[in-house]
C-alpha cells in the first residue's frame, strides 16, 4: 500500500511541476505578444506550495534530506538509534502543531480571495496541514521501519549509503 501511495504522490508531483512550467511559459509568451495571463502567476504559486509538500514527504520517505550528522555519527548504533527516535517524537509533535494551527488558517482564509485568479486563499493555506500529514505518516513509517530493524543497525535518517540515496534520487 505504501509503495502504491509513494507512486500516486510521485505522479501528481510530476503533475503539478508539468503545470506549473505550462503556466510560467504561457504566461511568459502571452506577455510578450501583450495579452498577460493575470491569473497565471497566482496558478503557479498556488501549485508551487503544494509541490514542495509533496517534494519534502518524498524526500523524507526515501531518507533524502540533507543532515549534518557530524556528532551522532560517533555515538554508539543504539545511543543514536533512540537519540533519532526521540528527536522524531518531537518532530511529529511540531508537525501536530503545525496542522492544528494550519487548520485554523485555512479557515480563516477561506473567503478571502487569492490574487487575480478569484479562487480562495484556503487552497494554499491547506498546503500546509495536508503537507503536515504527509510528512507525519512517512515519518511514523520510518520510524516503524527502524525499530522492526533496530538489531541490523539501521537508524531512521542515516541509514543509506550515497550510492543508495543517489539511486533513490534518480527514481
Amino acid at each position: 500500500m505504501l509503495k502504491r501511495l509513494d507512486q500516486v504522490e510521485y505522479a501528481l508531483a510530476a503533475l503539478l511541476l508539468a503545470t506549473i512550467v505550462i503556466l510560467v511559459f504561457s504566461a511568459a509568451l502571452m506577455r510578450f505578444f501583450g495579452h498577460p495571463l493575470i491569473w497565471s502567476v497566482d496558478m503557479a504559486q498556488l501549485l508551487f506550495i503544494w509541490l514542495c509538500m509533496f517534494g519534502a514527504t518524498r524526500a523524507l520517505r526515501t531518507k533524502s534530506h540533507l543532515g549534518i550528522d557530524i556528532l551522532v555519527r560517533y555515538l554508539p548504533h543504539k545511543q543514536r538509534f533512540w537519540l533519532e527516535l526521540a528527536l522524531s517524537a518531537l518532530i511529529l509533535a511540531f508537525l501536530a502543531m503545525l496542522t492544528v494551527e494550519g487548520i485554523r488558517l485555512t479557515l480563516l482564509n477561506l473567503a478571502r480571495r487569492f490574487g487575480d485568479s478569484g479562487i480562495s486563499y484556503g487552497w494554499v493555506t491547506a498546503a500546509v496541514p495536508a503537507g503536515c500529514v504527509m510528512l507525519a505518516i512517512a515519518l511514523v513509517v520510518n520510524m516503524v521501519r527502524a525499530w522492526r530493524r533496530r538489531s541490523d543497525g539501521e537508524t531512521l535518517v542515516y541509514s543509506r549509503s550515497d550510492s543508495e540515496i543517489a539511486q533513490a534520487v534518480e527514481h
